[in-house]
């Protein structure tokens, strides 16, 4: 007997759960909103765990292969002074830019299992009533959460913005440079580019572009200013950040949430696409391994509901670290003792 799933939603989680489940023999329909794959967007660190779960559905090597590898990475002050470096040698992290990562996610999926222009059914978990598991990878906004869990777990403001970008340019290492409310970031990417992004606190609907910018960062570090003065609005990506309220549950009967529709996090550790992959590869196993789908949902929300939890909670904690104001020489010396420099 053949399984079937519907995926809501065909962003990294939605293609590794579809990709996984597809090799295992699974029927699966991905309804994806947008009409074709994204063409544009900035670079993803690919940690260890993720290059894991990539390697179970058959796409590692090819991640590696397209993606930069982050060896080094320093950590820096306004002016350029090092607070400290960060040695990645033995946990190499690759860099892959969004375009890249989805059309390697898709390239293997039989033809038609992607429905592009194609929202899910409304009310997608009654209209689908006929599949094994509806999945719902459909993002911060997700629908398939609000059905299951109401709008009292909508994603909250974590009182920080972010622009990212990429510019013309070659660049082996990893920097970030930490000041009182800010934050900024360059980093190497496929494509002969080179990755940026800033962050700073304030209210919600933030409307500053490239103008604020080389005005808030005028007075940092070479890097960034050079950065700055390279980068258009047409390749530029503005947006608050959000985070998921803890959920009760990221299983409902034969519905599960993967990806940014159950844990959103912060960016600061870097970790929302790996986590996207982590839960899509997990559900596969989980669902695969076990003929029973509601125990195989729960195996999957004991594994992961409480893992990604606790990054969400780091991520939080790490965006008050690295923009700190009255604490930065508690945290300058605590990074230089982590790194080994005190």
């Amino acid at each position: 007997m053949t399984h079937s799933a519907a995926v809501l939603g065909g962003g990294i989680g939605g293609l590794a759960v579809a990709r996984y489940l597809s090799r295992a023999g699974w029927h699966v329909d991905v309804f994806e909103r947008a009409d074709t794959l994204p063409t544009s967007g900035t670079a993803l660190g690919m940690w260890p765990q993720a290059l894991d779960a990539l390697d179970a559905i058959g796409a590692g090597d090819r991640v590696r292969t397209l993606g930069s590898p982050q060896h080094r990475g320093s950590l820096l002050r306004p002016d350029g002074s090092v607070i400290g470096t960060i040695d990645n040698r033995d946990r190499t992290a690759y860099l892959l830019s969004r375009p890249a990562l989805l059309a390697t996610l898709a390239e293997t999926l039989p033809d038609g299992m992607i429905s592009f222009g194609t929202p899910a059914p409304a009310p997608a978990l009654d209209a689908l009533t006929d599949r094994d598991v509806v999945i719902g990878a459909d993002g911060l906004r997700s629908p398939t959460r609000t059905q299951l869990f109401g709008e009292k777990f909508e994603p909250r403001y974590v009182g920080a913005t972010a622009w990212r970008g990429w510019v013309p340019g070659h660049r082996d290492t990893v920097s970030e440079t930490w000041d009182a409310d800010a934050l900024f970031g360059i980093t190497p990417r496929d494509g002969e580019l080179v990755n940026w992004f800033a962050c700073i606190r304030t209210d919600a609907g933030h409307p500053g572009g490239l103008d604020f910018l080389r005005s808030r960062f005028g007075s940092w570090h070479a890097d960034v200013r050079a950065v700055l003065d390279a980068a258009t609005p047409d390749a530029m990506l503005h947006h608050d950040l959000y985070e998921s309220p803890a959920l009760p549950s990221y299983v409902s009967g034969t519905t599960a949430l993967l990806g940014d529709a159950a844990h959103a996090m912060a960016p600061n550790l870097g970790r929302g696409a790996c986590e996207a992959l982590v839960d899509a590869v997990t559900l596969g196993r989980f669902l695969t391994a076990d003929t029973d789908i509601h125990t195989a949902l729960r195996r999957y929300d004991r594994t992961r509901r409480p893992a990604t939890r606790r990054l969400v909670r780091g991520s939080r904690a790490m965006s008050a670290v690295a923009m700190t104001g009255r604490l930065r020489p508690l945290r300058d010396l605590t990074v230089r003792l982590a790194a080994g420099l005190a």
